[in-house]
């Protein structure tokens, strides 16, 4: 692997060949090394932990409502911060807790006026949660069918130092594993995104053995017209539902793209609906990125604008995957 070529500025002016003169990467990506290194992805262990949302949307003053495999529940923080989550409806009448009130930590149902203060109520019963400080997971043993864990897998983040955080979600009509296969498909990025990315190659791919189980890329992150900034990147599955693209080398080594697959349960329609949950963590030891960290909240929704295009397009790849393979 030669080194990337970071000057003291990363932005770098770069050639490319018109997109229809790129080389042809479909003889690289071979169907069944991206099927076998998600069938090594759904193998690991996830302790039945899932993804509901970002950290801050999860709040002390509202409810915030999700779905997971077709499980309606509510989350939120007490007086102490932490994060409850719980079946999003009463059990008095079913009232969706999602639009309750909060009180002094507590959830009050607007129907009716009962309180849960986070214990078990009667049929109501919390259920474990996790807040990583980006996303917020909840465990579900039923729906997960494994030897549960204390904590969900959280992949590795930018250690120390200043980072910006920021969390997408969209959903498709897709299954978990629809969206994984989609992210370990490093090919399609500059023929299916080429105003995001240039001049892709795959320097190495999973061989299937210990520790060798990622995709390894040299890809020019395009910022505007000919200017972008080379990095290599990995692209690793730590537990069957994530994917993570990680810096390993030029501007912003250490950041990370996390892509989480929620399962949401069937559509009105009866197929399966999936959420992505892409949080992005991104750090940068040059001396101006502790100035950019400060203006995080005006960055944020850049960052999640960014994510979200790439995803729309993403996301058409995953149901037309789904669609093919269901019938």
């Amino acid at each position: 692997m030669g080194p990337v070529n970071v000057r003291r500025w990363p932005v770098q002016l770069f050639k490319e060949p018109a997109w229809a003169k790129q080389e042809p990467t479909y003889r690289e990506c071979a169907p069944a090394l991206i099927e076998a290194a998600g069938k090594r992805a759904s193998a690991r262990p996830s302790g039945n932990w899932f993804v509901i949302g970002a950290s801050r949307e999860v709040r002390a003053d509202r409810p915030f409502g999700s779905t997971v495999g077709g499980h309606e529940l509510v989350a939120w923080r007490g007086e102490d911060g932490e994060v409850r989550i719980g079946p999003g409806a009463c059990p008095h009448l079913g009232a969706p807790l999602a639009d309750a009130r909060i009180d002094r930590g507590g959830l009050v149902c607007r129907w009716h006026g009962l309180r849960l203060d986070g214990t078990r109520c009667g049929t109501w019963s919390p259920v474990p949660a996790h807040d990583d400080g980006v996303l917020v997971w909840a465990r579900l043993d039923a729906l997960g069918g494994e030897p549960p864990s204390d904590r969900p897998v959280v992949p590795e983040r930018p250690a120390g130092g200043p980072s910006i955080d920021a969390v997408a979600t969209l959903t498709g009509t897709c299954e978990p594993e629809d969206v994984v296969a989609n992210r370990l498909d490093p090919w399609h990025g500059a023929w299916f995104h080429p105003y995001s990315f240039s001049r892709l190659r795959v320097l190495e791919t999973p061989d299937g053995t210990e520790g060798s189980d990622r995709f390894l890329v040299e890809v020019t992150f395009r910022l505007a017209g000919r200017a972008g900034v080379p990095v290599h990147a990995e692209f690793l599955c730590p537990e069957p539902r994530t994917v993570v693209m990680r810096i390993v080398e030029g501007e912003g080594v250490g950041s990370v793209v996390e892509t989480h697959a929620t399962p949401l349960g069937p559509g009105p329609d009866g197929k399966p609906r999936t959420a992505v949950i892409e949080a992005t963590i991104a750090a940068s030891e040059r001396p101006g990125f502790a100035l950019a960290a400060k203006l995080a909240p005006a960055i944020r929704p850049l960052m999640r604008h960014t994510a979200a295009r790439l995803w729309r397009d993403d996301l058409a790849y995953a149901e037309r995957r789904y669609a093919l393979r269901s019938g």
